[in-house]
């Protein structure tokens, strides 16, 4: 019997629909913006290959975050590193196939830059938009983070931002951040503002066990998220109730998921393998933090093909039906059944 031929997931149109915005700088892209700055004299920080060398991607929880608070952060801190890497992360997806991207990124001011919240999130927009002239066929879209650190007001703040810049591209508000922070009750009022402007929403979801209580679980199930995000430590009764849910769409994340220990076992024990065959709910994968993980989502189904032994048409099947459950409306999904495989 004739082999196969090797898939090529690079050539494949590929939706991706949670890429943190500042999780997907490549460390290239990181160190020549290091690389100026520390010419101008304008950092006193290390060189981002040597406190992300090259091929170490085994992150998990306890460094993960550091890395962005105590490193990235202070590193793209200005209008002109943020732009530069917002677009080098729009033409990484674009070279790697990707045809679709919803970004997601928690406003931040840059005080040095003189930039507030809302300045943060309109220079963003505007890279994502001089990218997409350079890469047409990548659309991308925003998605605001509220951080589970934040106050209600903060997570208000974060609504009202994506109610201002919807009509520019953002278009749903996604909860995240440290899986051991915050009480997730805080936020439902702000919830229920997104959902009431008709904003989508998507959630970080047992995402760890400190993150994946009852009460919590309950709480987010109770808002009728959009989409969820890692869907891990989950319960029966939960996963039930999730697997009613037509149209959810579920955002996994496998090279983040086991890079980062947040799973036991390796690829071939990733709950991927218990969900796609699910016919209620939309699996779309993901690459999460790619610039840290160090996984193209190329690579993503590649270790879906590998691990979980999908045929072609499985695969490309499944690559269609995440369209449905992107963001971007109905002429976003017409375009991408017509150039997707």
């Amino acid at each position: 019997m004739m082999q196969e031929p090797i898939f090529d997931f690079k050539s494949m149109p590929k939706i991706e629909l949670h890429a943190h915005l500042t999780g997907s700088i490549t460390r290239e892209c990181l160190h020549e913006i290091w690389k100026k700055k520390k010419g101008a004299g304008e950092t006193d920080l290390e060189d981002p290959l040597v406190v992300m060398p090259p091929g170490n991607h085994n992150y998990d929880l306890t460094t993960f975050f550091p890395l962005f608070s105590s490193y990235i952060y202070h590193l793209i801190n200005d209008a002109e590193s943020l732009d530069y890497s917002t677009r080098s992360v729009i033409k990484d997806f674009a070279r790697d196939g990707v045809v679709y991207v919803e970004l997601r990124t928690t406003p931040r001011a840059m005080p040095k830059a003189g930039l507030d919240k809302a300045g943060y999130v309109s220079a963003v927009l505007r890279a994502i938009d001089a990218a997409q002239q350079e890469e047409p066929t990548l659309h991308a879209r925003l998605i605001l983070s509220i951080d589970r650190r934040n106050s209600r007001e903060e997570a208000h703040e974060v609504v009202a931002l994506a109610k201002r810049f919807r009509d520019q591209g953002v278009v749903a508000i996604d909860l995240c951040g440290d899986p051991t922070k915050g009480d997730v009750s805080l936020f439902t009022p702000a919830i229920e503002e997104a959902k009431a402007a008709g904003l989508k929403v998507t959630i970080h979801f047992a995402e760890a066990e400190a993150s994946a209580s009852d009460a919590e679980l309950s709480t987010i199930m109770s808002w009728t998220p959009d989409r969820l995000g890692h869907v891990i430590h989950v319960p029966e009764a939960v996963k039930q109730q999730i697997a009613a849910r037509t149209g959810i769409g579920l955002e996994l994340c496998l090279s983040c998921n086991v890079h980062a220990k947040m799973i036991v076992g390796s690829f071939e024990a990733h709950h991927f393998g218990e969900w796609w065959r699910v016919q209620g709910p939309i699996v779309v994968p993901c690459t999460d933090d790619v610039g840290v993980f160090g996984s193209p989502l190329s690579n993503e189904w590649a270790l879906i093909q590998q691990h979980f032994k999908i045929g072609r048409d499985e695969i490309l099947g499944l690559a269609r039906k995440g369209i449905e459950a992107i963001f971007g409306g109905d002429d976003e999904k017409v375009r991408l059944r017509g150039i997707m495989w």
